[in-house]
């Protein structure tokens, strides 16, 4: 990797790096930081005029294998990769990396450091997986749902001209009350087949500003669920998105229904925003995205469903269909983001990151 050195200003030799979605820190001769890009600013939670200046043990610690690395990468200008390098000042603060060392001549900088969690990528492989399964498995639904739903509309117009028949004789007035538990239920399987086709509709984009959405979404919880208090904790200072404003309110709104059954309509939601910079979605990377996180204090969603709770017709609540999350993961897709949830009894919290910026690079391009 080449860095230019001939540049006046200050920081304009490593402005290069701040592109990138590795983390990188340049160390000089004596191991002591010069300069950290925002990626690794947001690895390791620290803010670059704290870092620089300061030793690089006072980050990460002195992992034997990485502290040799550096030495012989400075005396030998040899190159070196360490895979799932444990780092952190402590063993509960210790984040477990790999970590490729290059030397380099810029400035003051004799040594480039990447770091890539392993934590990460063992999670963007496990999203991508968990993606095309539920990416076949709403395939087959909804061809499923195509399947049903014409022999589903031939079976309400009969029952409809069977009932029409049955008013003329005086004797069958019982009959009747089947031929209305058939159009009914008819009528209710065809709202759940649409519901599954409509999650494939065409985005309708525009400027949304996100806190809009959530106190639209509070105003019909308050609505529906007298005893269940919404509390608010917004980042104000938040740009809009571009977004689909339907779509939104009921991907918030299908959360926080569920939430207020989950406590049988009384409990606290909690809804946040909060800014979350250089995120990586769907493997392209984003200056700038919007973090929203419905936090109920239920039960908390069952074990043995938790991991397939986004699958169509997977539901933790007897006579739920299990479509209200699927629609909202659906719908989060379509905006480029990611849903994702942690639960335990007497907390979940579905956590929405979305794109604010438009992407910066695909991750895997050539830099």
């Amino acid at each position: 990797m080449s860095i230019q050195a001939d540049q006046p200003h200050k920081h304009a030799p490593f402005a290069g790096l701040d592109l990138l979605s590795t983390a990188v820190i340049l160390l000089d001769a004596r191991l002591l930081i010069r300069h950290a890009n925002p990626s690794a600013e947001n690895l390791f939670a620290i803010s670059q005029r704290l870092l620089i200046g300061s030793p690089l043990s006072q980050l990460l610690g002195e992992p034997v294998e990485l502290m040799a690395a550096l030495q012989k990468a400075l005396h030998n200008r040899w190159s070196y990769t360490g895979y799932n390098i444990a780092v952190g000042r402590t063993p509960d603060q210790a984040l477990h990396l790999d970590c490729t060392v290059t030397p380099i001549e810029a400035n003051n900088a004799r040594l480039l450091l990447e770091f890539r969690p392993i934590d990460q990528l063992l999670k963007a492989a496990r999203e991508e997986r968990l993606l095309e399964q539920q990416q076949t498995s709403r395939e087959l639904i909804r061809n499923l749902a195509h399947e049903i739903k014409n022999p589903l509309g031939g079976i309400r117009g009969s029952a409809q001209l069977l009932e029409h028949e049955l008013r003329m004789l005086a004797n069958a007035p019982q009959l009747r009350e089947y031929t209305q538990v058939i159009i009914s239920e008819s009528d209710r399987l065809q709202d759940l087949m649409q519901r599954l086709l409509s999650s494939h509709r065409m985005m309708q984009p525009a400027r949304v500003n996100v806190h809009e959405v959530l106190e639209h979404v509070r105003r019909l919880v308050h609505a529906e669920y007298a005893g269940v208090r919404v509390r608010r904790d917004y980042d104000t200072s938040l740009p809009d998105l571009t977004g689909d404003r339907e779509q939104l309110i009921q991907v918030v709104l299908n959360i926080a229904r569920n939430a207020a059954q989950a406590m049988e309509g009384k409990g606290e939601i909690i809804f946040r925003t909060r800014a979350q910079r250089q995120v990586t979605l769907a493997k392209r990377r984003y200056r700038l995205a919007l973090e929203l996180q419905v936090i109920d204090i239920g039960p908390g969603i069952p074990g043995e469903i938790r991991e397939k709770i986004f699958f169509p017709l997977v539901s933790g609540r007897e006579g739920g269909s299990g479509l209200g999350l699927t629609l909202a993961q659906s719908f989060v897709h379509q905006h480029h983001g990611t849903i994702e949830v942690d639960s335990r009894p007497g907390y979940t919290c579905f956590s929405l990151l979305l794109p604010l910026h438009k992407s910066e690079k695909t991750l895997g391009a050539t830099q």
